[in-house]
């Protein structure tokens, strides 16, 4: 039986390095396929999308791990986001994972719990920005078309982690 443990405790390593390994690959690529679709990629939030991918088919180590490290290896192999933004993004990412297992713990609702999760995070991280950087900074990341891609976003992503953890709760029983 202990045996059996450790195949599992290995199986799910090594799940997650995988994934983590994708995730980053995928933030390493994402300024290259923005470049080859001529589409702005950051309208989605590539790191979001890791994340919530993450928190669906990973451990909750893993998605904290991918939220701390994404925003550093993007800005280690394309130079952005600048240090301060990176820091303000890695914070944002990290809170996201700490307020949706708080949220999902109060109410057990996935969607609530990553819509608000999602939409709070924001929140915290436009007031920094409002706090380190200029107005004009700060309209730059807020325009309309943007706000509306990521409102539309976070519905899908929300979406997206409702279904993924039901039909893992489901494929359990």
């Amino acid at each position: 039986m202990k045996h059996i443990a450790t195949l599992s405790g290995s199986k799910e390593l090594l799940k997650n390095l995988l994934f983590g390994f994708a995730a980053i690959l995928f933030i390493v690529l994402a300024p290259a396929l923005a470049h080859l679709a001529n589409f702005p990629i950051y309208y989605i939030e590539p790191m979001r999308l890791m994340l919530i991918l993450a928190l669906a088919h990973t451990q909750k180590a893993n998605a904290y791990a991918l939220a701390l490290s994404l925003p550093l290896v993007s800005f280690l192999f394309s130079g952005h986001p600048e240090v301060v933004k990176m820091l303000i993004i890695t914070a944002e990412l990290t809170l996201n994972v700490w307020l949706f297992y708080f949220i999902f713990k109060k109410t057990s609702r996935t969607f609530i719990s990553i819509f608000l999760s999602i939409i709070l995070s924001k929140m915290f991280c436009y007031s920094l920005y409002l706090v380190f950087f200029s107005w004009a900074f700060f309209m730059s990341e807020t325009q309309t078309v943007f706000l509306i891609s990521q409102l539309i976003a976070t519905t899908l992503f929300s979406v997206y982690l409702y279904w993924a953890m039901n039909h893992k709760l489901s494929a359990k029983k």
